[in-house]
């Protein structure tokens, strides 16, 4: 754009020529007499225009005026400044121009004039990635160890950051590094404590970390929120970095953060960078894993949502129940964290810990009955049977390969279960398919609270006639308040087609009944095989609105008024 066509009263003529690079132009314009300190609404003149334009015959022109007008003057020519306080030097600098910085240099430029933002001509260097500038400039003095951002990063921290130069030549960036190494101070740190080995290690810089290294710059330095390189590096997903890091000396035990002993381990795992898991999970020591105190990685792989990781640190025999982190993250376990994780809970995660044996407390029992959805709640039960009414006895997990829940886990199932009658509807069916004995449900507060359909569905799956006088007397009391309407046939002596039923139940195993085709192998008419699985009774609905709070609400009504009921 001609500036002088917008700007005809403050761009010079000169100016306009030494932009177009044009010497001879300069020089004729000069011996007519035209000013070349004439600015225009930038505060060029026009040296800057020259250095900018990278030509070294109109600079040589045009300083060579400015001291033949005022040879004391001409220094302070050469050092004049733009409105953004950018010098001659710096304009050149920042584009690269070689020639033009050493005739500068050699008439007098200030190498280490600031602009209005703190940088100067060997940061533009650094940052435009001209080796040969910076080269130049330190070489000349250059100060090497300055803040020039408002986050005090050093020329040796921009040089070792990635911006658009580094994606079409890593080989100068990583020279203008080796540049520095020698000449600035390898540990500076900026406004958050951080080194320029640790920006190579935040953004992938490989080659440059090497550099840094060999000149004998801390692999281990920490930042001001204990962060070190090999955390970031593992968090960033920045592998080749992770494995130099490591080979040279990186410790992975070393706590990364104020609040909780957070190790490269936890980025990898919370970020699902596996290939840098697998191989922290080589060298990290396994006190993270049950360590009191300590926090298992599965918990930040668990809030990552990275089922990968999840499956990657189990497969590497870390606990599925960790330890107890309620005091530092606020969950109990890995599991009771994937349960209760937003609205979706991570549902790979929940079948990897309970496929993997994590320990089912009342929470998580909460979490998979109290709301009116069944997913949670079969997909535990797929991975974790009922046992028989006849192991109860027992503490067994598992049986012929096998694994079922514990005695305690099944007692909180229960307990859980009738707390919240609410949601019968939904995890009675589910819990009666999964083989539960559906006599452990025939208990007076059952009978008092569940919906009418709810209740009279669980009577279909018991020999009615035999129920304990107590609980007659509970249903015959409900009758007569008229919130529970029996099915026909329940005032009645349950058929022989239904007691025979039962027996069937009882001796192939609920469980083994409901979930297999071994009905279909009976020496029975087919026919029966729906009667047999229960198939001809209808499923309840909820009649009445469950409670609308939230589940932690739910969660905490629950640890306030909850008393363990003797079921088993």
């Amino acid at each position: 754009m001609d500036f002088t066509e917008c700007y005809g009263d403050t761009v010079s003529s000169v100016a306009v020529a030494a932009r177009s690079g044009c010497r001879k132009r300069v020089r004729r314009l000069i011996q007519r007499g035209f000013s070349v300190d004439g600015r225009d609404n930038r505060g060029w003149n026009a040296l800057h225009e020259a250095a900018a334009a990278g030509s070294k015959g109109c600079v040589l022109e045009i300083v060579s005026a400015a001291g033949a007008a005022s040879p004391r003057s001409c220094g302070a020519y050469v050092n004049s400044l733009t409105h953004e306080g950018e010098s001659a030097c710096y304009l050149a600098a920042q584009r690269g121009h070689l020639a033009v910085v050493r005739l500068l240099l050699k008439a007098h430029a200030d190498v280490n004039q600031l602009t209005n933002d703190l940088s100067c001509p060997l940061y533009a260097a650094v940052d435009g990635g001209h080796r040969e500038v910076v080269d130049l400039l330190v070489s000349k003095g250059a100060e090497v160890d300055r803040t020039h951002t408002a986050s005090c990063w050093t020329c040796l921290h921009q040089a070792v950051y990635p911006n658009l130069f580094c994606l079409f030549s890593s080989k100068g960036h990583k020279e203008i590094v080796r540049i520095l190494v020698g000449v600035c101070n390898l540990e500076a740190l900026d406004d958050h404590k951080i080194s320029p080995l640790f920006v190579a290690a935040q953004y992938g810089q490989r080659e440059c970390l090497e550099v840094l290294v060999n000149a004998g710059a801390n692999v281990s330095a920490q930042a001001a929120d204990l962060a070190t390189p090999l955390l970031i590096a593992s968090q960033e997903g920045h592998r080749a970095c992770v494995d130099f890091l490591l080979d040279h000396g990186a410790d992975p035990d070393a706590a990364c953060s104020h609040e909780w002993p957070q190790l490269p381990i936890h980025a990898a795992a919370e970020f699902g960078h596996i290939g840098i898991l697998k191989r922290l999970i080589a060298v990290t020591d396994r006190v993270c894993d049950r360590g009191r105190g300590a926090v298992s990685p599965l918990f930040l792989a668990v809030h990552g949502r990275q089922s990968r990781s999840v499956e990657a640190l189990l497969r590497d025999g870390y606990s599925p129940d960790a330890q107890d982190c309620s005091h530092v993250l606020g969950v109990r376990s890995p599991l009771s964290l994937a349960l209760s994780t937003s609205t979706e809970p991570c549902s790979e995660s929940v079948r990897l810990l309970v496929a993997a044996g994590a320990s089912l407390g009342e929470e998580d029992w909460i979490h998979a009955v109290a709301t009116d959805r069944t997913d949670l709640l079969r997909l535990i039960l797929e991975h974790r049977r009922v046992p028989r009414h006849q192991a109860l006895t027992g503490d067994s997990s598992t049986h012929c390969g096998q694994t079922f829940l514990k005695l305690q886990e099944l007692r909180e199932l229960l307990c859980v279960a009738l707390h919240q009658v609410h949601f019968a509807a939904c995890w009675l069916p589910v819990l009666l398919e999964a083989g539960l004995e559906p006599s452990l449900l025939l208990q007076p507060h059952m009978l008092e609270q569940a919906d009418g359909e709810v209740l009279s569905y669980l009577l279909e799956f018991v020999n009615w006639s035999t129920l304990p006088p107590s609980l007659k007397r509970v249903l015959d009391r409900r009758r007569e308040e008229k919130t529970w309407e029996p099915r026909p046939h329940l005032d009645s002596i349950p058929r022989l087609s239904h007691v025979c039923r039962l027996q069937v139940r009882a001796a192939l195993g609920p469980a083994r009944l409901m979930r297999t085709g071994v009905v279909q192998r009976l020496p029975v008419p087919a026919p029966l095989h729906a009667f047999l699985r229960f198939r001809d009774i209808p499923e309840a609905t909820c009649t009445r609105s469950p409670p609308s709070s939230p589940l932690s609400n739910r969660i905490q009504r629950h640890r306030r008024t909850h008393q363990h009921r003797h079921v088993l």
